[in-house]
């Protein structure tokens, strides 16, 4: 429980090298307490430098795991500057009173620029082309090669990226159709079928935009497979838990696939310095690539943008609008007054009781909001600026308190 710092005393610890962009956006903010390293950490090293680190940023090496957390005694908020949050365990971090952001949007672009270039390479057979001409030879035929103009791509998740994608798709002149667990309006002409095992026995091209849930993995089996169209093309650049790799290779191998790009896997090296694993390196009709989906200059630097304005938006607000693991709450500032932030264990009455505490000790509330999310309630509130010392007392008195803060 902690009272409002000044800013150079709020410290910030951001590994794996994220983009100059996050700093910019937190020095403009006048946050100066920056240690910047270019790597990921083991667990030893990161548990010494998190000891006095507020706000945490990581890429997707980094393993923040309960061990971790809760080693962190002075962490209030985790930025993921990636999409994903696997890295992160966000139970633990809940229950810690500590939010986790990410970036969910600012990658898209790259990421379906990425499938639409493997689209077209597989369908001409250029990575098994390229091979062969490395080693010599010259297999100058248009066996298995096809334009992709009149196929059709079907998009398993029609979210920010799945849908970008189906725009850049139709103008190239594919027919698109799309499967998502929620009814999504379609943009141009894609079509939205009625399963997802349609999706896989229509399309030439099938390509994975979908998160990690229980739902999603191994998705792709043996069955999923057998059921795609024979001599067609398999994409995924969304979350290696999705696809059994074994299943995969085996449909490589007996030619049912034509071809496959993978861009994400099960299990993938920490560092540039541990040898990738996987049945896929023996086919050469197969684009295997290190995670890069979002990894363009472009999408990093808007990665680095949007995640330090979340973090200075929660310093500064208490803003937690976005968060994947915490409750969201959002309000603007009142005139005159002090904001305090209270996370608490979420059962009932802690709201009546921290209303009744104020009201006893004469203490006006201009503004509040509060919002549960699984065992934890997260309340912002804004007193009179002369009586914040007073509520920041009666806060902590409460016996579910988890964290508390004051903004001056």
């Amino acid at each position: 429980m902690t009272l409002s710092l000044n800013k150079d005393k709020i410290r910030f610890l951001l590994l794996e090298g994220v983009h100059d962009n996050a700093l910019k956006v937190l020095n403009e903010a006048g946050y100066t307490n920056i240690e910047y390293i270019k790597t990921a950490l083991d667990e030893d090293e990161l548990i010494e430098k998190i000891k006095d680190a507020h706000f945490i940023g990581i890429r997707s090496r980094t393993q923040l795991t309960r061990k971790v957390l809760e080693s962190a005694e002075k962490l209030i908020c985790i930025g993921c500057f990636c999409i994903g949050t696997n890295q992160v365990d966000l139970d633990a971090a809940l229950e810690l009173g500590i939010p986790v952001f990410n970036a969910p949007y600012s990658n898209t672009r790259s990421v379906a620029e990425l499938v639409l270039a493997e689209t077209i390479m597989l369908m001409r057979g250029i990575p098994e082309k390229n091979a062969v001409v490395h080693r010599g030879g010259w297999n100058k035929s248009a066996k298995d090669s096809y334009e992709v103009r009149g196929k059709t791509m079907g998009i398993v998740g029609y979210g920010s990226i799945g849908s970008q994608l189906s725009v850049l798709c139709e103008g190239l002149g594919m027919k698109v159709i799309y499967h998502d667990v929620l009814t999504k309006l379609p943009l141009g002409n894609a079509v939205q079928v009625g399963s997802f095992d349609e999706l896989l026995e229509k399309a030439d091209v099938v390509t994975l935009h979908v998160p990690d849930l229980p739902s999603t993995r191994n998705m792709m089996t043996a069955r999923e497979f057998g059921l795609m169209k024979d001599g067609s093309f398999f994409i995924n650049a969304a979350r290696g838990g999705c696809v059994n790799i074994e299943d995969l290779a085996a449909a490589l191998e007996s030619g049912k696939l034509l071809g496959a790009a993978i861009d994400v896997f099960p299990k993938e090296p920490k560092s540039a310095d541990e040898e990738f694993i996987s049945p896929l390196r023996a086919f050469e009709n197969v684009i295997l690539t290190p995670h890069v989906g979002g990894s363009t200059q472009e999408a990093q630097a808007n990665i680095g943008l949007e995640v330090a304005d979340k973090f200075v938006r929660y310093s500064d607000m208490g803003d937690t609008t976005s968060s994947v693991n915490f409750p969201n709450v959002s309000i603007p500032f009142t005139d005159k007054s002090h904001r305090l932030l209270h996370i608490h264990q979420n059962v009932p009455g802690v709201l009546s009781q921290v209303n009744a505490s104020f009201a006893d000790a004469g203490i006006n509330i201009t503004a509040q909001s509060m919002m549960t999310r699984g065992d934890v309630g997260y309340l912002v509130m804004d007193v009179d600026d002369n009586d914040s010392a007073k509520a920041l007392e009666r806060l902590r008195s409460v016996p579910q308190t988890i964290k508390v803060r004051v903004l001056f």
